[in-house]
């Protein structure tokens, strides 16, 4: 049983050994452009139903200040989202690049289930199984560095995988490629990288005798070089962050307290079918991937990393499940494989129904807000529009110099965005991650509408005259960020000094 699935060409091909003799691939158009097509239905029918996140106007806001980097990510995700929403319609030009994206990851797992052996059986089965999956759903609702990383692993795994196989130095450098661009857009692809080299050292070891994988290496650090050294310039800001958010989750254990929500799903049946057929003789070639998916979840969970941060390995697993059960079920029809056959597409589905309830806003809005334990972000895309039109229709009864500072990048990022549109007329300001980059406001802070998660006791540090002149509402008293921790919207006069000395107390990292 264990060697279920090995091809022909595996066997004859030692580890680390190029396979010169395998035919490329065939990818199974019908069923994975089939799968393909109702994830991108399901996704588009409400990509913009509520509206924008938080994130997505930091995004774009931060792509407005061009960069080779933040304190929070490098700047590959700002810039798309810049350009996005240059383009008309709103939000929807950004939703539709992350249901790309998603499209994207749901291609290559398929991709990778060819390069591992597997047929149309497989292929459609792993497509499937990223199109449903709680984790890539959900990672797709919006437009941010979540979704483009899981695509930069899903590309690494098909490149890596496919620069093995052919065993030449040409076929490595897309690998270089793929791992310059994810590292500029988030720094966990390095945790990709060395569980890759780790793997390849362990069971593939003449593929790190070739110069293929270490020109690729090269390759990767030239295109990451602009970044870092931005980072070294800026007292290496994104690893400060990093250890501000570890802490933050209450590090290692906070961690681990996390990993559930990225792994547990109707899935898991499959994914531990992939670390069988990775243990197994069949799956000797390619057992590396095992090695990133343990090299990840440690990794990551010593290091306080959110619990959805390893969760791209899935991609890999996925693969890995879909050619045993494929090979299972071409096995003659014994009872228990009968009953393989149909409970697969039975455990895709409910958990495809699963991630979207749970991962998309397709709920009523009551029903999203009593989800939010187990998911707040559909919830943070809702309501800002009338977040807006609350801190406008004060600032419309300030003089002119008055300003706005607001205590988070969403709200600054939702007044800047959407105010002109409702007549908000200020100047908008934050101290919040990378808007502690660009410097303190213009003129002066005589007069502030001083907006968010604030109290009126750490204002008074900053001004002498507070004054709390309402609570921040939700339509339906519905519970976002903001209305979870009390934000309000407070006029402030008699600054403690000019904006330069108010300025490095009111920066914050979180």
């Amino acid at each position: 049983m264990d060697d279920i699935g090995m091809s022909e060409a595996s066997a004859s091909a030692g580890p680390g050994e190029p396979d010169a003799t395998r035919v490329s691939p065939q990818v199974a158009w019908k069923p994975v452009s089939a799968v393909l097509a109702v994830a991108g239905v399901v996704h588009l029918g409400v990509a913009a139903r509520f509206g924008w996140h938080r994130d997505e106007f930091y995004y774009v806001i931060s792509g407005r200040h061009l960069a080779w980097g933040y304190p929070d990510q490098p700047p590959l995700t700002p810039l798309l989202a810049r350009l996005a929403a240059d383009l008309p319609g709103g939000v929807l030009p950004l939703r539709l690049l992350a249901i790309a994206a998603q499209l994207g990851c749901v291609l290559l797992a398929a991709l990778l289930a060819a390069e591992f052996g597997g047929r149309a059986r497989a292929q459609a089965i792993a497509a499937g199984a990223v199109a449903a999956s709680p984790v890539f759903v959900a990672g797709a609702m919006l437009f941010g560095t979540t979704v483009t990383d899981q695509l930069a692993w899903a590309a690494l795994f098909v490149t890596v995988a496919r620069a093995v196989r052919l065993g030449t130095v040409r076929a490595w450098l897309p690998a270089g490629v793929v791992a310059g661009i994810g590292l500029e857009n988030k720094y966990t692809v390095g945790v990709l990288l060395v569980g890759i080299v780790l793997g390849l050292a362990l069971y593939r070891r003449a593929v790190l005798r070739t110069p293929g994988p270490w020109l690729a290496g090269v390759l990767a650090a030239v295109m990451l070089a602009p970044n870092l050294v931005w980072n070294a310039q800026h007292s290496w800001a994104q690893f400060r962050m990093a250890a501000v958010l570890s802490a933050e989750q209450g590090g290692p254990l906070g961690a681990l307290a996390q990993l559930p929500v990225a792994f547990a799903s109707p899935l898991i049946v499959l994914w531990v079918l992939g670390i069988r057929w990775l243990g197994s003789p069949a799956g000797r070639d390619h057992r590396w991937v095992l090695v990133v998916a343990v090299t990840a979840v440690l990794v990551f969970t010593a290091s306080g990393g959110k619990g959805y941060y390893p969760a791209p390995v899935l991609i890999g697993l996925f693969a890995a499940g879909a050619v045993l059960a494929e090979a299972l079920a071409t096995q003659p029809r014994t009872p228990p494989v009968r009953r393989h056959r149909w409970q697969l597409p039975a455990v895709i589905t409910a958990s495809g129904v699963l991630a979207v309830l749970i991962g998309l806003p397709v709920l009523p809005v009551g029903a999203a807000d009593a989800l939010r334990p187990v998911n707040p972000q559909p919830l943070e895309t809702y309501g800002w529009p009338e977040f807006v039109r609350q801190v406008t229709a004060v600032a419309d009864t300030l003089p002119a110099g008055a300003s706005v500072f607001t205590s988070n990048y969403g709200e600054a990022g939702a007044l800047t965005i959407l105010g002109p549109a409702e007549g908000l007329r200020l100047p908008v300001s934050s101290g919040h991650n990378g808007y502690l980059l660009w410097g303190p406001p213009s003129g002066t802070p005589d007069t502030v509408l001083c907006v968010g998660e604030w109290n009126a006791d750490y204002l008074h540090r900053f001004w002498s005259d507070v004054r709390e002149i309402a609570r921040i509402t939700m339509p339906g008293g519905i519970v976002d960020e903001e209305t979870a921790h009390h934000a309000a919207i407070y006029l402030c006069r008699q600054p403690h000094g000019d904006w330069a000395q108010l300025w490095p107390g009111l920066r914050h990292l979180n």
